[in-house]
């Protein structure tokens, strides 16, 4: 997905924040259930953030274009791990590795069903 860097997403010196990476990547995944018409709320609970590892490694800068590019790393019963990149060009500038914990409604963790975990297959 590609995003443009804007003054909002900068410090005063034009350089991202470091937050906007997470945000960043949060618009890739989302926009990956938004291109199939759905919306990261499902039927039967949604996925939250329960462990995040980030590194950064160079600077993105005001009116930069980036690329944020999600890879499957695993799945299992009620959760799974995605590797998000951002990208300037074939330049890798931030890397994290997201564990998603699949919950109902009600806040607690549950296994997802077979069509959740196809959906989750093809999405990314």
């Amino acid at each position: 997905m590609k995003i443009r860097v804007y003054y909002e997403d900068t410090d005063t010196g034009g350089i991202v924040y470091h937050s906007n990476y997470l945000n960043f990547c949060e618009r890739a995944r989302s926009q990956a259930f938004f291109d199939k018409g759905l919306t990261p709320v499902l039927d039967d609970g949604h996925f939250v953030a329960k462990k995040i590892i980030a590194d950064y490694l160079k600077s993105a800068k005001l009116g930069d274009i980036l690329d944020v590019k999600t890879e499957l790393i695993e799945m299992k019963a009620a959760s799974f791990t995605l590797k998000q990149t951002v990208y300037k060009e074939a330049e890798k500038l931030f890397e994290l590795e997201i564990l998603l914990a699949h919950i109902s409604f009600e806040g607690a963790i549950k296994k997802m069903d077979k069509e959740t975990k196809e959906l989750i297959l093809s999405l990314f």
